[in-house]
């Protein structure tokens, strides 16, 4: 019986080692070999040889055509402007989430929808009967999607042959296998290598493949990171389960942009695109309590407007607690120590809890201008405004910051209906009949003077 080999995969740069070390030799990260079987010599031979009778030919760029084709429409607004207008066909198509975030749904009610692709959805984790189960309860009829419970890609591929299907999905890659490897589902090796099967599918026939992938409980993608150079593109799909928005967010995408996100709402019937999510976050816009500010914010190319609530209050024990959901709190650290130090605040015994409302997450310095107004405004139990909207980055002397692409971010305050925004001095390119007053500032106590006097 021939000896069975193996070597050690690095699950980060793909490297092969002959034994296992603590510290992968080429990315230098710890504790990220795994083991890997290597196929039989003869198998690689007769591999070799396939692929060397059927390899193409070079041809000169100048005689390729230059020519964009059709894109593969899926009927989802969202999802289509976050692709980049639709599938390109051949391409493959990485989306990866936390479990339950709404993956599968997604990519479910889209094979479902009228006028839909003739889709070949496969599930490795589900039976037949569970998807029929998800598919009344999202209330999709489906007459162009077929359903196949397997995962070995061979007789996936042999499906393939005899369907001719205009879209693959597979649900999850983590759960496909391929005869040709010694080797245990979601393994490195078994990733890499079903990827690279699908990969040949999708260029050689032009069906697009659209991968669900599972991540680790670090939020990174399961698998080898070659994973994500080998696909076309790579979509987030994030957002907290307590909230019911889902957040469509590009990683990589080879055919579009990388700004563009998507926004969604769960619901009982499926996942629904929102079409104006900023009166959607903002809700009733009457009077409001101190702490409360709205700033002027982009996500991705979309100009967003979020509520930022933050509540100030005497430390009831020894040491003050600082919190915050949908903020960096060693930022919000940072902004409490500016108003401390150039303000002149006394915050320092203070408890701090900020929140941004609608379970969104913004990482954009922009923000930072809101949630000094808030601060301060919960401190001096003094309400802010509902009309007025707030944009601008926060330096540590106090000074006040032009941010980029200020002309959407007003014109989306102005379609709302609010009166004043406040921006950072020196912002230029403005046009003056967005019928909304612009207020330059450029310290944070010019805007502490204009709201509180």
């Amino acid at each position: 019986m021939a000896k069975v080999r193996s070597r050690f995969i690095c699950q980060q740069c793909g490297a092969a080692h002959a034994q296992w070390l603590g510290q992968c030799g080429q990315c230098k990260q710890w504790n990220t070999l795994v083991e890997e079987v290597v196929d039989r010599v003869e198998e690689r031979r007769t591999a070799s040889r396939n692929l060397r009778a059927r390899s193409p030919k070079a041809v000169a760029l100048d005689a390729i055509s230059a020519e964009e084709g059709p894109r593969l429409t899926l009927g989802d607004r969202e999802l289509d402007r976050v692709l980049g207008g639709g599938l390109v066909p051949g391409s493959i198509v990485l989306i990866g989430g936390e479990p339950g975030i709404g993956k599968s749904t997604l990519l479910l009610q889209t094979a479902l929808r009228n006028g839909a692709p003739r889709t070949l959805y496969v599930s490795g984790e589900e039976s037949e009967h569970q998807i029929k189960m998800r598919a009344e309860r999202i209330q999709g009829k489906g007459p162009n999607c077929f359903v196949l419970t397997e995962t070995n890609t061979q007789n996936l591929m042999k499906q393939v042959d005899e369907l001719e299907p205009n879209l693959l999905v597979i649900d999850s890659i983590q759960t496909l296998h391929t005869a040709t490897l010694d080797a245990s589902p979601g393994s490195v090796g078994q990733v890499r290598e079903c990827t690279a099967e699908l990969l040949r599918l999708a260029k050689t026939t032009n069906i697009p493949v659209v991968l669900i992938g599972h991540i680790t409980k670090e939020g990174y993608l399961a698998g080898p990171k070659v994973l994500e150079h080998m696909v076309d593109a790579v979509l987030q799909f994030e957002g907290d389960r307590d909230h019911a928005y889902r957040l469509l967010r590009p990683l990589k995408n080879r055919f579009g942009s990388t700004n563009e996100l998507g926004i969604y709402e769960m619901r009982g019937d499926g996942l629904m695109a929102v079409e104006d999510p900023s009166q959607v976050l903002l809700g009733d816009r009457g009077e409001r309590p101190s702490g409360v500010v709205v700033a002027a914010t982009l996500e991705g190319m979309r100009p967003l407007l979020i509520e930022v609530q933050a509540l100030v209050s005497s430390a009831v024990y020894g040491t003050p607690q600082r919190s915050a959901t949908g903020f960096d709190l060693r930022r919000l650290n940072m902004l409490l120590a500016v108003l401390e130090k150039r303000c002149g605040f006394k915050l320092g015994s203070k408890d701090v809890f900020l929140n941004l409302a609608g379970g969104f997450r913004v990482e954009e310095p922009a923000i930072d201008l809101a949630v000094v107004c808030a601060v301060l405004s919960s401190n001096a139990d003094i309400p802010v405004p509902h009309t007025a909207a707030f944009c601008g980055e926060v330096g540590l002397t106090g000074e006040i910051r032009p941010v980029n692409r200020m002309e959407q971010r007003v014109a989306e305050a102005a379609k709302l209906g609010f009166e004043q925004v406040f921006v950072p001095k020196g912002t230029k390119g403005l046009p003056r009949d967005l019928g909304i007053q612009v207020v330059p500032v450029g310290q944070v106590d010019e805007v502490l003077m204009a709201l509180f006097g």
